[in-house]
């Protein structure tokens, strides 16, 4: 291509010389038009950098042809084209994101300097991208009229991509590549800022891996290391494109999901993130075996800044370990700093340790075909003198996390081998025993003792041991099996088919029993569920291995029947017994035989909640003050209200902006009972939630100011300022609701 055309004076070549001035020999003066272009043909021959011309519709009609040689594309490629669809600036830098679009740029007729940009043609057909940083000068003719561009270009690939290597070390976690602290920080905080202004939502979830110091102890820094690629890799594949996961350091990630606060959808998210995560890690021919805890914030209700946002999701972080690991936790605005809290738990689980404050009950364990108690699991029991009853399942873990779990199983070990010592020599007691306890190289002699000292026969003591214990050393968790048998104790295997069960730990463990966990037994009367199957499964699987297996969790005659159907020989549940203190079961076995006759419901209802609650009614535009005393996942009880009609529409106000659409179901006397049009999902903790709540922003459009939700009840207040019409139905205080 000529570049005469672009460089030529209009004026003819053949002006008046004696015009032009004197010049010293040898120097091209300005209007020595063939010299000049010589030299421009040079440089870019030379390779210093290229120049390139665009028209008024921004299509390219120049381009230096060592440009086009260095690329190894013909003219037709590139020429003709608009430089919209031949240049893109780079969204993902940092520097360049914050440009206006090219697009933009060019429209606006800008000067241009130093731009990066990627040269789409060239990188699609190359195997690599291919970066030029551009300068251009829009021009113009005599009237104004916009021509186009006229600029130079260099290709700037070698040192733009060194640039966003080094930005990418400086923003992602070199161990496992996704985003690190700082980067998640920026895009927390730049999300958050953009959505408040567009009235968006966006979720926090805080991961921290559960039992991933002992993976560390037990088999090294470089099969820790492995594992936390693995798990993020595990990340990747669940989250996708929904949204951006970071590792902040050691084992805590963070998951930034713009646009979602539907709870039922994060809940999901969230068990499924923790159901993946706790499946077994390959590494170096061994199995590593972790969990995960998960808290999540939602943006703009528990916060509008990244500070809030960030705490909220760390209090539920620490709210779901506290509840015994494995599990999800929404934020509620009720949570307390659980690092201080669990703290004050431990000095206080010490003092109940020390001063005997703790106690074992027993929970029986029957043979279905007799009614017979064949043994007893033993349970830990904490009734604090200001906490009242503390669950297992909030000290337990807390007691993991300090090694004071050595000193609370020894404790226990004992205790239970000494009370079993007066049962029938048919009875055994089952003690369960962590991963941790059973990590610890001092397990054999403290089991060795607690057995001398009862004088309990082995084969009375039956340990329970969940598949976490598989997560250390295989040749460790071998030889501690093999000496646990050549005690002559029984092992058992609890909570069989959750988490992350592997037919290869009853290949290689002396199992003696396996027990099917609660959870397929709260589902197995359900039509739209396998664990009738799955149970039908475990009991087959473990005869022909010629082991025994235990039914927990069974509380309704129909799940009584159902298990029993399926081959059930052993259950344990509250149909026949909670756990006993040592002097009830003393006291019932009579004359050494204990029997228990099965009593309890028809039929078993999960979704039943009893619960004492006060939340608002909204009917019209009237707000009345009730008493909750049953809530499912469908419906509630209400208390509080006389006259409603039948089928009457009422939003509940059950507080923090959650409002339910129900409609009356039945109605008697001051009591109601309501189903609700869309059904509550699980908050992670036990308890039941609304999907969606009332945004700030709709309640700052209604005159209040717009922050974070603090604790209590939104009953849209305006109703009461101004109400239109006479309330229609009689608000009463029951005598238990006053006391």
């Amino acid at each position: 291509m000529e570049l005469s055309g672009f460089f030529k004076s209009k004026a003819s070549s053949a002006q008046d010389e004696d015009s032009a001035p004197l010049l010293p020999a040898g120097v091209i003066g300005a209007n020595d038009s063939a010299a000049r272009l010589s030299v421009i043909d040079d440089f870019e021959q030379a390779g210093i950098g290229w120049i390139w011309a665009s028209n008024h519709q921004g299509k390219l009609i120049y381009l230096s042809n060592s440009a086009l040689n260095r690329l190894e594309l013909e003219g037709s490629q590139l020429l003709g084209q608009s430089l919209v669809d031949l240049f893109e600036t780079d969204a993902e830098n940092p520097e360049q994101g914050s440009e206006r679009p090219l697009k933009f740029q060019l429209t606006s007729r800008n000067k241009l300097k130093d731009l990066v940009v990627r040269l789409v043609p060239a990188s699609q057909n190359g195997s690599r991208r291919i970066w030029w940083a551009i300068s251009a000068h829009p021009k113009f003719d005599s009237r104004g009229k916009f021509e186009g561009y006229r600029g130079s270009a260099k290709d700037v690939t070698v040192e733009y991509e060194r640039k966003l290597e080094d930005s990418r070390l400086a923003e992602y976690d070199s161990l496992t590549g996704l985003a690190n602290r700082h980067r998640m920080t920026r895009r927390l905080e730049g999300t958050l800022a953009a959505f408040k202004s567009s009235r968006r939502a966006c979720a926090l979830m805080m991961l921290d891996l559960d039992r991933f110091k002992q993976v560390n102890d037990t088999m090294g820094h470089p099969a820790g290391d492995e594992l936390l690629r693995q798990v993020a890799e595990r990340l990747r594949s669940i989250i996708g494109e929904r949204g951006e996961i970071g590792r902040l350091g050691g084992d805590e990630f963070q998951v930034i999901l713009p646009d979602l606060d539907d709870r039922g959808k994060l809940g999901e998210l969230a068990n499924k993130l923790i159901q993946i995560v706790s499946q077994p890690y390959p590494i170096d021919g061994k199995r590593a075996i972790i969990g995960t805890s998960i808290g999540v914030a939602i943006a703009p209700y528990d916060g509008l800044e990244k500070d809030e946002i960030v705490r909220a999701a760390d209090l539920a972080l620490y709210a779901a370990k506290k509840g015994g690991r494995g599990a999800f936790r929404f934020f509620s605005a009720d949570l307390k700093d659980e690092e201080e809290e669990r703290a004050l738990l431990l000095d206080d689980l010490r003092e109940a340790l020390t001063n005997d404050q703790l106690e074992l009950h027993y929970q029986p364990v029957v043979r279905t075909k007799d009614d017979m108690v064949v043994g007893f699991e033993a349970l830990m029991r904490w009734e604090h003198e200001e906490r009242g009853f503390v669950s297992p399942g909030v000290f337990i873990p807390a007691a993991e996390e300090s090694n004071l779990i050595n000193t609370l199983g020894e404790w226990a070990l004992r205790t239970a081998c000494i009370a079993a010592t007066n049962w029938p020599k048919s009875v055994r007691v089952a003690v369960n025993v962590s991963a941790v306890q059973f990590a610890n190289p001092g397990l054999i002699d403290i089991v060795t003792n607690a057995l001398a000292q009862s004088g309990l026969e082995p084969e009375r003591l039956e340990l329970e041991l969940t598949e976490s214990v598989f997560m250390g050393d295989s040749e460790t968790v071998d030889n501690t099996f093999r000496m646990l048998k050549d005690l002559g104790v029984r092992l058992a295997l609890d909570d069989f088919g959750t988490g992350y069960s592997s037919l290869s730990y009853l290949r290689s463990a002396p199992f003696d029993k396996i027990k099917v966990d609660k959870s397929f037994v709260d589902s197995c009367t359900q039509k739209d569920q396998n664990s009738a199957k799955i149970i039908t499964a475990i009991i087959g699987l473990s005869e022909a291995l010629g082991m025994e297996t235990t039914v927990e969790g069974v509380e309704a005659f129909d799940q009584l029947e159902l298990v029993i159907e399926k081959g059930a020989r052993f259950v344990q549940g509250w149909i026949y017994s909670k756990a006993l203190r040592i002097d009830e079961i003393e006291a019932r076995m009579g004359s050494g035989e204990f029997k228990i006759k099965p009593d309890g419901p028809e039929i078993y209802r999960a979704e039943r909640r009893s619960v004492f609650r006060r939340i608002g009614v909204i009917h019209d535009d009237h707000r009345y003050d009730a008493v909750m005393r049953d809530l499912s996942k469908s419906g509630a009880f209400i208390e509080g209200l006389l006259g409603v009609p039948l089928d009457t529409g009422l939003v509940l106000d059950l507080g923090a902006g959650q409002l339910v659409v129900c409609k009356v179901t039945r109605s008697q006397d001051a009591q109601i009972a309501v189903e609700f049009e869309t059904p509550l999902v699980s908050d992670g903790a036990g308890g039941l939630c609304t999907r969606h709540r009332v945004s700030p922003y709709a309640l700052a459009a209604a005159g209040m100011p717009l922050t974070s939700l603090p604790q209590g009840n939104y009953p849209i207040e305006q109703l009461q300022q101004g109400a239109r019409t006479k309330p229609q139905f009689l608000q009463v205080t029951s005598g238990r609701v006053a006391a």
